[in-house]
């Protein structure tokens, strides 16, 4: 399906999407993920967790954080990689908690800093500083730090790590 879309489009917009294809796949993982987290946030929030707003944002990465991990593993970064899959897995959950950190913070200053909750403020306001602290602001910040890191660690150009495997050696 995707070759076939590929095939559709014009010629400089084509190579622009080949070159960049790991991009555009992490970004559709991550709208998936982006999806899960909504989903899950607010079933959570709106029910069992409403007093606990921070609680159900850890809960909610934590279930897309798992989804994204099978998804870039099978698609985004399918072709990168080589390591064995205990210690790529640990990896991506290690950063993923640092992701966890990061998107989890800018609602923690939202709520306890900036005491953007009720009753300091309209329900309205709460729930607009929440998406907007929780949902596009620190799952901006983590994405970009996944993407880099997953690249760098996780996931690395198999050539680039056979060169530093190459260099130890000689050494």
């Amino acid at each position: 399906m995707a070759n076939a879309v590929l095939a559709k489009l014009p010629e400089p917009l084509h190579a622009l999407v080949l070159k960049h294809r790991e991009l555009l796949k992490f970004a559709v993982v991550g709208g998936t993920a982006f999806f899960v987290d909504n989903t899950v946030f607010y079933g959570l929030k709106l029910t069992v967790l409403e007093p606990k707003p921070v609680t159900a944002k850890i809960i909610a990465v934590l279930v897309a954080t798992i989804v994204s991990y099978v998804l870039n593993r099978e698609w985004s970064f399918r072709t990168r990689g080589g390591r064995e899959r205990r210690h790529e897995a640990a990896l991506f959950f290690l950063v993923s908690g640092i992701g966890l950190v990061l998107s989890s913070a800018p609602l923690w200053i939202s709520r306890y800093v900036f005491r953007l909750e009720t009753p300091d403020v309209s329900l309205v306001t709460q729930e607009i500083a929440d998406f907007m602290s929780a949902q596009i602001i620190g799952t901006l910040i983590a994405m970009v730090f996944r993407f880099w890191a997953l690249r760098k660690w996780v996931f690395p150009d198999e050539k680039a790590q056979s060169d530093i495997a190459e260099r130890y050696q000689r050494s």
